[in-house]
């Protein structure tokens, strides 16, 4: 009988305890490696931001032989993205100009192809080349007049990516998370040519635009 206990009591210790060259050694508990969440962000962006806008008109139909006219405008803008792949992308925008007291008045809308390079993990180069509708309102005391017109837009910018991402998830496609492609909070800065009008009176149109995005 006690040799029977005494069989049991080392099957037991047995099974809790390896041993080398004669001495105990603990068993080695394998690592649990944690399998990385994966992220699938929507590549779809929108944007809020403020605009300055620059008129050139040449020369004023105010009166015959009036100098060139040069105004510059402040206002808003608001625009949204979608990007197909680190390199290519599209874009819709509308901006207007504010004021009750200006002599002109700018509003725009239009639709951008959008190619695009991510120059580090938080900084995206772009461009913009796209058509657009263009409508400049003129207001020179009793006078007044508007210049609508539809054709090429084109412009140049950076976008800068705010977030931070600590999810330590995998990216579901290969170029989220470079550039400003990142789910989260962007910065962008660029400029764009709205017009040019070849008429009996020549008007250029140009904005900058800044603003704030957000990638989901």
């Amino acid at each position: 009988m006690k040799r029977t206990l005494l069989s049991v009591a080392t099957m037991v210790a047995l099974t809790g305890t390896s041993y080398a060259g004669g001495k105990a050694v603990a068993p080695v508990e394998a690592e649990v490696v944690p399998i990385p969440a994966v992220i699938n962000p929507i590549p779809l962006y929108v944007g809020v931001g403020a605009i300055a806008a620059f008129v050139h008109r040449d020369p004023c139909p105010c009166a015959p032989n009036a100098p060139d006219i040069k105004d510059h405008r402040y206002g808003g803008i608001i625009r949204a993205g979608w990007d197909f792949n680190p390199y290519i992308g599209i874009e819709a925008r509308a901006l207007k100009t504010f004021g009750s007291d200006v002599f002109s008045k700018t509003e725009h809308y239009g639709l951008y192809l959008k190619p695009q390079y991510p120059v580090t993990d938080k900084i995206n180069v772009y461009a913009l080349a796209g058509y657009g509708r263009t409508t400049i309102d003129y207001t020179n005391g009793v006078r007044s007049s508007t210049l609508k017109k539809n054709g090429f837009s084109y412009g140049v910018g950076m976008e800068y990516d705010l977030s931070s991402d600590e999810s330590l998830g995998e990216y579901a496609r290969a170029f989220d998370g470079q550039g400003d492609q990142e789910k989260g909070w962007g910065l962008w800065i660029d400029f764009q040519h709205l017009l040019t009008n070849e008429g009996i009176t020549h008007t250029d149109s140009n904005i900058v635009t800044a603003g704030i995005t957000y990638d989901f």
